[in-house]
């Protein structure tokens, strides 16, 4: 009996998925870089150790001559390069003891020593300061053993010199340098690393101080022209019956108000686009006070402002500090407080101090008058950036006063 054949699904399947394309050949020691195992160097390295100790060999009479464990402890050395960034201490210890064996077996000398001081550097250069140099005194140690006080019969060398202490000091000198130099690289690195550290941090504090500047600012502008569109949209509302033309009156108010509050609030926004921004309108300050007050007089307030002494230029910060503590101040006045006027004081008079006082004659608004209760932290933070000083408090007869004392440097004011 034969087994039906499979049928076809009837249905709409899966798209069968197109073969990957093949990866493009790369060589071996590419693809060993790209893995983490820098072989290209070791593999440099064991032709110049191999090649350079055979012709420095011809030269050295007393030394024993090259086989086949010579020419592997040359090629091994190199070899375990391969690990010096994934295990810089087991690297630095097994070129340590190739060199060490290397050298107590009587090799005639030449190159033998790159590989191991670029273990040396590697693992300085990581941080294993420690492993660096103990692999350094071991090998010199096992060479200074095998060429003065190793027994004549054990060597496989002639007996040195007269002024073989005088080469031994310098080798020790040469291997001193070369691990010096390691030393300059790894704190040259670590400056390196400090300082970018450092200009990150730099930068991301200012980032954080620019948010806090421009939060504040959106409070203070959201804060103050909410207040006046949420007293005239009362208005309205009551009057809308009754006398539209009152109520006509209070939404062109909204209107107008919300207006300019977009108008700054896009202006500080532009910030983020970056120096090259044009502003959209001059930038709030004292001269923009009387708006102030106009704004203040279409929800019922009545602000009068007096000046004493002689008004003087002033920096773009405190000048514009000082127009939003009085913006601050007035809608306070107006949400806070029952009273129906304010005055507003700037007291030029000390040439080093600008005195801002608002005072209103209250009382104060039962209950809930609206708002986040941040409004006097934020005049404290925005005085306290350059020095000044905010007071804030209920006054002995009644009503409430804001004074502020903002620095204005002989810099800044001539």
């Amino acid at each position: 009996m034969s087994r039906p054949e499979p049928s076809e699904p009837s249905g709409p399947g899966p798209a069968a998925q197109p073969p990957e394309p093949p990866e493009p050949w790369r060589p071996p020691w590419v693809r060993a870089a790209k893995a983490g195992l820098p072989l290209g160097l070791s593999a440099v390295l064991a032709v110049v150790q191999v090649v350079g100790s055979t012709f420095a060999a011809h030269n050295q009479h007393g030394r024993a001559p090259l086989d086949a464990l010579g020419y592997f402890l040359l090629v091994l050395g190199p070899a375990l390069l391969v690990l010096r960034d994934r295990r810089p201490v087991a690297t630095v210890i097994g070129t340590s003891v190739v060199t060490a064996g290397y050298l107590a077996a009587g090799y005639p000398y030449g190159p033998v020593f790159v590989s191991w001081l670029i273990a040396c550097c590697a693992a300085i250069g990581a941080g294993h300061r420690r492993a660096a140099w103990a692999g350094l005194g071991g090998v010199y140690l096992v060479h200074v053993l095998v060429t003065f006080v190793l027994p004549v019969g054990w060597r496989r060398t002639s007996p040195p010199s007269d002024i073989a202490w005088l080469e031994e000091l310098g080798l020790l000198a040469w291997l001193l340098l070369v691990m010096a130099i390691g030393e300059i690289v790894r704190f040259r690195r670590e400056r390196i690393a400090a300082h970018r550290a450092y200009r990150q941090q730099l930068e991301q504090r200012r980032a954080n101080e620019e948010r806090l500047k421009m939060a504040r600012e959106l409070h203070d502008i959201l804060a103050h022209s909410l207040s006046l569109i949420n007293i005239q949209a009362g208005v309205a509302l009551a009057l809308l019956d009754r006398r539209p033309e009152e109520a006509r009156t209070a939404l062109v108010t909204i209107k107008s108000t919300s207006k300019e509050a977009l108008g700054e609030v896009r202006q500080v926004l532009a910030t983020l686009r970056g120096p090259g921004a044009a502003p959209r309108g001059p930038a709030p300050g004292l001269e923009r006070l009387d708006e102030l007050t106009e704004q203040a007089e279409r929800v019922g307030l009545t602000a009068e402002v007096h000046e004493f002494g002689e008004r003087r230029p002033l920096s773009a910060t405190v000048d514009l500090t000082a127009f939003r503590i009085v913006q601050e101040a007035l809608t306070n006045v107006i949400r806070h407080s029952v009273a129906r006027d304010a005055v507003v004081v700037l007291d030029w008079r000390d040439r080093a101090v600008l005195v801002v006082r608002v005072e209103d004659p209250g009382p104060t608004v039962v209950g809930d008058a609206g708002g986040s209760g941040s409004g006097l932290v934020g005049m404290r933070e925005r005085a306290a950036a350059f020095g000044g000083t905010i007071t804030a408090g209920p006054l002995p007869g009644g009503g409430f006063r804001v004074r502020a004392e903002l620095p204005t440097p002989k810099a800044e004011s001539d």
